[in-house]
């Protein structure tokens, strides 16, 4: 040492310890009661409560701030959900064994406290808490909550329909994302996602006589838009469509396929000021904190903070500041638990028109978060053009002798020896292999690595497994998993890695293909929502009506929500 005192030495093989900086021993996972849980949650301390099964099961049954961050994908989904790694973390599955996997995933990650909730979602059960079906949870029992206090006006399909053939004068405004919007829409509707709605409806009706009509899929974007223009008191009649397309389906109606009117991007310069006055009004009667941007990032150093830029994709695609996500603010209040899965966490929010971020952060902020919104942004003129994507998270444990790339690979599938004896295996989405994948690859998810084990067990032919996923990400993080579950079923089989994954492949000179797909095991990596494709039976659409109507009583039950509407002024 400088000072000429020697440190003593301890060896690895030493039988004195080195100092134990976990709560409990090495790989030990210590529990967390459901009590001190919902003592976190009535407190707004932060608490991060992951439910690490695939969304279908989590869309059964979960507590209602729970956010779904799958086994299968937690590697690639941990640095942006979960940006402090010493936030308290609890995780949990219903018996099916991933909690505790996904827990030493999280401390090799470098997140240091993380905890599994004791007893699991049957834990949970039988502490009384209140369990919830479906995604977007707290967003969709919000949005329910402030149409039984806000009494959102709304006006029933067959109304708007009678409207639209007397030929009235109307404008149907589409608050949904625009791919949601282009599937199908209602007859003459425009594109206009939420955050959009109070910045650009002079433009979009600057009669005041003319009746606005606000529509989602079912309801929560339509109650939340419609309330955002009543909010900030524009002259017009504005309405809901009540139910969105669900109702307008379940009334006989016909919807509008591949549809692409979408909204002028220009703000009628009198009406933009004001919208600025009104919506900084509105954000400040919520309790929205205002920061500079100076000291936007210096302030989060103890607690987690999300740094969102809640204006349009290509917007932000074009020019953005550092450090700021992009979290188009519509679908940020519709979808909190997919952005922001730390409750208790602060969230910072910019765009370049003093409209976007203030009406979105009144909503957040009613939603019981810790709202903030930058004050002094520069003319987006002035932000840098958008940097190149960062390269997707690395697999380091995986040897350098099990990658193979995609030219390798199409030589081992030129030559029939090499070929019978393997198998491609793609880990990714179910949505993405759907749509292409590399030909012959089978799919299953790293969560159901067991049943891949199962079944080459029963091939002994196969001595070559290539895992692969649309960037390789996904197949590098669970090559360890089919490794260990090859080898428990006494397989031995060496397991590859394809570079890049699809794109390697594609890359090397090789094409994709959308082919029938082959499940290992039938995904539920994506839930269906009763409310979205074309083909939904009446009585899904007509039940999920009915679920939403009961989320209100569902709060008053659950207790934790700690949401507080905003009376009209």
């Amino acid at each position: 040492m400088p000072d000429g005192t020697v440190k003593p030495f301890i060896s690895g093989y030493a039988n004195t310890g080195l100092p134990n900086l976990w709560r409990v021993l090495p790989g030990d996972i210590p529990n967390r009661s459901v009590h001190d849980v919902r003592a976190a949650l009535l407190a707004r301390r932060e608490v991060a409560l992951l439910d690490v099964r695939e969304e279908a099961p989590f869309a059964e049954a979960h507590p209602l701030f729970a956010a779904n961050m799958p086994y299968s994908a937690i590697e690639t989904q941990a640095a942006q959900r979960l940006p402090r790694r010493d936030v308290p973390i609890v995780v949990y599955d219903d018996g099916e064994g991933l909690a505790r996997r996904a827990a030493h995933r999280l401390r090799a990650l470098g997140y240091v406290d993380v905890c599994l909730l004791a007893g699991g979602l049957a834990g949970w059960r039988r502490a009384g808490g209140e369990l919830f079906r479906d995604v977007n949870v707290p967003s969709k029992s919000f949005g329910e909550l402030v149409e039984s206090q806000r009494h959102t006006p709304s006006l029933s399909a067959e109304a708007v329909q009678t409207l639209i053939d007397a030929r009235a004068d109307v404008v149907i405004l589409d608050a949904r994302r625009f791919d949601e919007y282009n599937t199908m829409s209602i007859p003459g509707g425009i594109s206009v996602p939420g955050a959009e709605l109070a910045l650009r409806i002079k433009d979009l009706a600057p009669d005041p006589r003319t009746q606005v009509i606000v529509n989602c899929a079912g309801r929560t974007r339509s109650i939340i838009g419609t309330q955002s223009l009543v909010n900030v008191g524009i002259p017009n009649p504005v309405a809901a469509l009540r139910n969105g397309t669900i109702g307008w389906t379940l009334a006989g109606q016909t919807l509008e396929r591949g549809q692409s009117r979408r909204h002028d991007h220009g703000v009628a310069q009198a009406w933009h000021a004001d919208a600025q006055t009104r919506a900084r009004r509105l954000a400040d009667r919520a309790g929205v904190a205002r920061v500079s941007l100076a000291h936007a990032f210096q302030q989060c150093a103890d607690r987690t903070c999300y740094w969102l830029d809640v204006r349009a994709p290509e917007e932000y695609a074009r020019r953005h500041l550092a450090g700021f996500a992009n979290a188009p603010g519509g679908q940020l209040v519709q979808e909190t638990d997919h952005v922001v899965a730390v409750r208790g966490a602060r969230i910072v929010l910019v765009d370049d028109d003093g409209v976007r971020a203030n009406m979105t952060a009144s909503w957040l902020a009613q939603m019981g978060w810790d709202v903030h919104v930058v004050d002094d942004a520069p003319p987006v003129d002035e932000w840098p053009f958008a940097e190149v994507a960062p390269a997707p998270p690395c697999a380091e444990h995986v040897p350098q002798d099990r990658w193979v790339d995609g030219t390798t690979l199409a030589a081992w599938l030129d030559d029939p020896a090499v070929a019978s004896a393997l198998r491609i295996i793609d880990m990714g989405s179910s949505a993405e292999y759907r749509k292409h994948h590399v030909p012959g690859a089978s799919h299953v998810r790293r969560a159901n690595a067991p049943a891949l084990a199962r079944l080459l067990a029963s091939a002994p032919h196969v001595t070559r497994v290539v895992l692969t996923s649309s960037d390789g990400a996904l197949a590098a993080f669970g090559w360890s998993d089919v490794v260990e579950a090859l080898r428990a079923w006494g397989v031995g089989a060496a397991v590859y890695v394809l570079r890049d994954g699809s794109r390697g492949w594609t890359q090397a000179g090789e094409g994709l293909t959308a082919e029938a797909p082959d499940w290992v095991v039938e995904p539920t990596d994506r839930y269906r929502r009763p409310y979205e494709g074309t083909d939904n039976p009446v009585a899904a659409m007509q039940g999920y009506l009915d679920w939403e109507y009961g989320l209100v009583d569902q709060l008053a039950r659950d207790g934790t929500h700690g949401f507080k509407v905003l009376a009209a002024e």
